[in-house]
């Protein structure tokens, strides 16, 4: 499992320094559900990493605390922010110090008090028991070698009520062996990735309500040459 995670470390400490993704951002941004004029004014923070929009599907009130798990470079925790507004917060977690690093950049460019950006596993998060009302994850748990207990944290930290929501690469068939020890789909989120009945039933072993929000199998031809998998969008009530 160390070695999965020091795989993930490097090839997205490597994006975060280079922003090497481009062009490929934008792209990858439009396709899976941004608006044009999100993706331009927080372009610093859009680092084409995501397989859908959990900040739009996510019922996010005013005044809402909100935790993202793998925040990146800080995109979706800016989204939130928006719809928690100044008496809300919105902490982002993410185990790549080069990625907290630079979503504190971009938050400081941005100018962005209530948001809080902390290096840590989303296995094991930082967080006090029954301190958030909605959790938000973008292709993200795939990554992770235990989702159980990504799933079992995620309950402990929301209050009674909150939900999760997120958008998550699920497989609809098998991988090659060799796509499985393959670190550029590791780090793609397909290597790691379960069959999507066995993912579903993660999230409800963990305590969650589950309600599929939206499935997008086009994805696998936009950006995963193929395979057989699916971008799927959930909402999970504790």
């Amino acid at each position: 499992m160390s070695d999965v995670k020091n795989i993930v470390k490097q090839g997205y400490a490597k994006i975060a320094k280079t922003n090497s993704c481009g062009c490929k951002c934008k792209n990858v941004a439009t396709q899976i559900g941004y608006s044009q004029t999100d993706i331009t004014q927080l372009s610093d923070a859009n680092l084409g990493l995501g397989c859908g929009n959990p900040t739009a599907i996510g019922e996010i009130k005013e005044g809402d605390v909100v935790l993202d798990l793998g925040c990146g470079a800080g995109f979706d925790v800016f989204l939130a922010q928006r719809k928690v507004g100044s008496k809300g917060k919105v902490i982002g977690v993410d185990m790549t110090e080069e990625m907290i690093t630079k979503a504190k950049q971009n938050a400081s460019k941005l100018d962005v008090k209530n948001v809080e950006f902390v290096l840590g596993d989303i296995e094991d998060l930082p967080i006090n028991d029954e301190t958030i009302d909605v959790i938000i994850s973008n292709c993200v748990i795939n990554l992770a070698p235990d989702k159980d207990k990504v799933f079992q944290e995620a309950h402990r930290v929301l209050k009674h009520g909150g939900a999760l929501y997120l958008s998550d690469i699920v497989l609809l068939g098998d991988l090659t062996p060799e796509q499985k020890q393959n670190p550029e789909l590791l780090t793609g989120c397909v290597a790691g990735a379960l069959p999507k009945e066995n993912y579903l039933e993660k999230i409800r072993n963990a305590g969650f309500a589950v309600e599929i929000k939206k499935e997008n199998k086009d994805i696998s031809k936009q950006q995963y040459s193929g395979i057989n998998l699916e971008s799927l969008s959930v909402k999970a009530i504790k």
